[in-house]
């Protein structure tokens, strides 16, 4: 039975057999990374906001069970259960949070540095106040010592505010860390579009 809370997940149906998806990879995988290229925020010069959707985490699914080489049944409701969360509800973005520095040293110094960062985290709709997220449902992601490297953020909307991006409100977002303070002041067309459309039009 399809009800509201499982209408856009993901279930076994919409996957491609590990065969299937051996054909389908190229085009699949190019059609994944055009779509990417509206889903990915630089917000300074180390983080970055990968909103995720259907589309983004089919792909994942799909190369896990491709490197895995899982068939199973169990196995595969075990990665549907795992990436399934990460689909937006209809009133929220859901995004994974990248801090990311090249250097191996650096990256340790930095990490100490920003703890909090994910919950520093925020975007804004035009008109309406700053929503920071609900981060790392999962599992905490950091320690005394330092943060993690990858947190998982969820963004909850108000109904005026879905109203106003489906109207076509610019969306701002960005970090306000003591140790690192970057912001967004309006996100590309392209990307306010993508983002609208993870959002369910209210009545």
């Amino acid at each position: 039975m399809v009800t509201e809370e499982n209408v856009d997940k993901l279930s076994r149906d919409d996957l491609y057999s590990l065969e299937q998806y051996s054909e389908v990879r190229p085009k699949f995988r190019r059609d994944v990374m055009e779509h990417k290229r509206h889903r990915v925020l630089q917000i300074g010069p180390a983080v970055t906001l990968h909103f995720e959707d259907r589309m983004t985490m089919q792909y994942q699914v799909q190369e896990m069970l491709r490197v895995e080489k899982i068939f199973d049944r169990e196995g595969i409701e075990d990665e549907l259960g795992a990436y399934n969360p990460l689909i937006p509800d209809g009133s929220n973005w859901k995004a994974t949070m990248m801090v990311e520095f090249p250097d191996a040293d650096e990256r340790k110094v930095q990490l100490s540095k920003l703890i909090g960062i994910e919950r520093a985290t925020w975007v804004q709709v035009e008109g309406h106040d700053k929503v920071y997220p609900i981060a790392n449902e999962d599992l905490d992601r950091e320690t005394e010592d330092k943060t993690s490297s990858v947190h998982f953020l969820r963004f909850e909307l108000t109904p005026a505010m879905v109203s106003a991006v489906k109207s076509g409100a610019a969306i701002a977002a960005g970090v306000e860390h003591e140790n690192y303070n970057h912001r967004v002041d309006a996100v590309p067309e392209g990307m306010r579009e993508s983002l609208a459309a993870d959002l369910d039009a209210v009545n």
